[in-house]
């Protein structure tokens, strides 16, 4: 990866922050977009104090032009982006008949269209370096539902399709798509849930196969092979990381 750059989306904390770190140790030039821009800024100086290259920089992934912006500056500071982690996301949760249309409207676009947003802003510098890698975080709730988290699963679910549109308008274009969906991961998004009492973490982890809750450096490992070199034939496919949760 010491040749590519790449860009993590949600990249400063949780998932995110470890598949930034993980894609730095492995080489690449990672620009950390995160809604909280000190935050992107503090992880990016983490990364180039452990020697690898970062930038932090505060990007809305609800923001189409702030998205734009944002591959400007990557493109100008660290060079064209080859690879794009879409890691960005908040589950947003409450009775069906409860939801508002502000709230299934916000978390289509922070999960949905953001994706949507950041993988047409940056495919284009992707066919022009003839390679590319994109992986999409989406959820395994996909599988299974998950009562309470409509607009969350309606929209990563949207992920997944969108994924594997994408893999086969651009496979011949060296460019390939796949999505990881997570299954029990410890993050401060999951610990906030379950702070509310919303999930019971030794109840989960007793259903969870291998016997653990899982890490966001499990969910990292396997996004760094999806974007390296030896995972060229893999595209349009949902790689779980889960614990045996779903197979």
């Amino acid at each position: 990866m010491s040749a590519r750059t790449a860009i993590v989306t949600g990249g400063a904390s949780g998932i995110g922050g470890a598949i930034s770190a993980r894609l730095a140790a492995g080489g690449a030039s990672v620009a950390i977009f995160d809604l909280n821009g000190d935050a992107a800024k503090d992880a990016a100086a983490a990364i180039e104090n452990a020697g690898g290259r970062a930038i932090g920089l505060p990007v809305d992934v609800t923001d189409r032009a702030a998205i734009d912006a944002g591959v400007a500056e990557v493109r100008a500071r660290l060079g064209r982006p080859a690879v794009l982690v879409n890691s960005a996301g908040l589950t947003l949760d409450g009775p069906f008949l409860e939801i508002s249309a502000e709230t299934w409207n916000r978390a289509l676009a922070i999960n949905l269209t953001g994706t949507f947003d950041c993988c047409q802003a940056v495919i284009p510098d992707m066919i022009e370096q003839g390679w590319g890698r994109i992986v999409n975080i989406s959820s395994s709730s996909v599988h299974s539902g998950a009562a309470g988290l409509a607009g969350y699963v309606a929209a990563k679910s949207g992920v997944v399709g969108l994924t594997k549109v994408l893999a086969l308008e651009f496979a011949k274009r060296g460019i390939t798509v796949n999505t990881i969906p997570p299954g029990f991961i410890d993050t401060p998004m999951l610990r906030h849930t379950v702070d509310r009492g919303f999930i019971d973490v030794e109840a989960q982890i007793a259903r969870t196969p291998v016997g653990r809750i899982g890490t966001p450096a499990d969910v990292a490992a396997t996004c760094a092979f999806l974007v390296s070199e030896e995972a060229g034939y893999l595209t349009g496919q949902i790689i779980g990381v889960n614990g045996g949760r779903n197979t």
